[in-house]
């Protein structure tokens, strides 16, 4: 009985604990763009904001008298401050700075909030043979997944991996893909055309997407269009016109002196 008892009240207290520290939706901003990670909660003594990962580090900090941005590029705002706005601003998010933030009053824990950042998107036309370049904007170890759109039919694989200057890619692709400070593939084929998608493997966010399109850049004849015919046939048909107007005109010329 004691046992149920002494279980029944860590979970009452683990319960109420947890339940104090705010955790709403992820916070997603363009790359570069400003992002205010909101916090509201009544604070009279030090307000601070860290990395939920490195607590001993604060990012900007208040308290009844001023704020103070401890590190360049995170400020909160005093008046918001006494009004109970805790928000922390980040003034150029980029993927260095994804992931969990917390803000504290006097080292009780009031928020949790989760910064992301929205995937790029790039598209390509490359001719067959040619090579298409993957930047991978993170340090962080990251996957290469391809999405098929070929005539054979969708299909979704995890082609390779990159973890610092380590570089890890399946039978198909192995001679294929290069790292350098840029994944490169080479040797294009049509059937290479549809999405590669750079993606963080700790975090599962996706960090770019590359549609890539493979094909020939030679005219095709089309019903609707009717056939190209080329410069110097146009050129040549002109001449024989002259030519021939020519001979026509002599010819007449030659007829009325004899008829004369």
């Amino acid at each position: 009985m004691q046992f149920y008892s002494s279980a029944l009240c860590t979970l009452i207290f683990l319960t109420t604990t947890l339940s104090t520290v705010s955790a709403g939706s992820p916070v997603k901003v363009k790359l570069h763009d400003s992002a205010t990670l909101p916090c509201s909660g009544r604070c009279s003594g030090l307000a601070r904001w860290t990395v939920f990962h490195k607590r001993s580090d604060t990012l900007a900090e208040c308290d009844q008298t001023s704020c103070r941005s401890v590190k360049e590029g995170y400020q909160m705002i005093h008046d918001q401050y006494l009004k109970g706005n805790l928000s922390l601003t980040i003034t150029d998010a980029d993927f260095t700075k994804r992931g969990w933030y917390t803000c504290d009053c006097d080292h009780k824990d009031l928020c949790d909030v989760h910064l992301q950042i929205e995937p790029l998107s790039t598209t390509a036309q490359i001719r067959p043979g040619e090579s298409v370049v993957l930047k991978l904007d993170v340090s962080d170890p990251v996957k290469v997944i391809y999405n098929s759109t070929g005539t054979a039919g969708p299909s979704s694989d995890q082609i390779c991996t990159v973890d610092g200057g380590s570089l890890q890619c399946n039978d198909e692709y192995k001679r294929r893909m290069a790292l350098f400070s840029a994944l490169e593939l080479r040797g294009l084929k049509p059937s290479d055309s549809g999405d590669y998608i750079i993606k963080d493997i700790r975090n599962e966010e996706v960090i770019h997407t590359y549609t890539v399109t493979v094909h020939d850049d030679q005219p095709c004849p089309c019903r609707d269009q009717g056939a190209v015919v080329p410069a110097w046939i146009f050129a040549l048909t002109i001449i024989a016109l002259v030519v021939v107007s020519v001979i026509s005109v002599v010819m007449i010329l030659l007829w009325k002196m004899k008829t004369q």
